[in-house]
């Protein structure tokens, strides 16, 4: 019975929308142009009920050299706490994009196309005493040349531990007199 639901719970993980659903959608998402310059993100985790747990703004320092990209997010929670995650992101071709960060498990992967990115990973996250790897299934969309929603479902086991939810504004660039 464990096995088969374990199963069951392993292929509703594999289930769901194929990022190619969006390769028509404009603006076309080019991550090395949004992610260069100054990011603002607003987020919020909600736990598996809805209730909001935690809410967060994110300044994220973003640069390209060619085909690697770095985005330097600095985290401040609605607690007063304040986390650094530094993302070294890689162009693989067209579509696909690796990732890695010093709490994130193994290689990030990402596939964008159109307007959208579907980005996983596994994050290292301090619970406690203790550390859970957590998969993280994140959808982003670009809205337009500023704005982009991000919407992540968070699980361990395949079975939901709650959703992040962010907004990004790229902060327009300002003329010099």
């Amino acid at each position: 019975m464990l096995m088969t639901l374990a199963m069951v719970a392993g292929m509703a993980g594999c289930a769901g929308i194929d990022v190619q659903e969006y390769a028509a959608e404009t603006p076309v998402l080019d991550l090395r142009r949004y992610f260069d310059g100054t990011l603002d993100a607003y987020g919020m985790f909600q736990d598996r009920s809805g209730k909001v747990v935690k809410r967060f703004h994110v300044v994220i320092e973003a640069s390209w050299r060619g085909d690697v990209g770095t985005l330097d997010e600095r985290f401040t929670y609605s607690d007063g706490t304040t986390q650094r995650r530094v993302w070294t992101i890689t162009r693989h071709d067209a579509h696909r994009y690796g990732g890695v960060a010093a709490d994130v498990v193994g290689e990030a992967r990402g596939e964008a196309r159109g307007n959208a990115l579907r980005w996983r990973y596994v994050l290292a996250l301090p619970v406690g005493d203790r550390t859970w790897h957590v998969d993280f299934d994140d959808w982003m969309f670009l809205m337009d040349e500023r704005v982009m929603l991000n919407r992540s479902v968070m699980s361990k086991f395949g079975v939901r531990l709650g959703e992040v939810t962010l907004s990004f504004v790229k902060r327009e660039a300002h003329a010099l007199p």
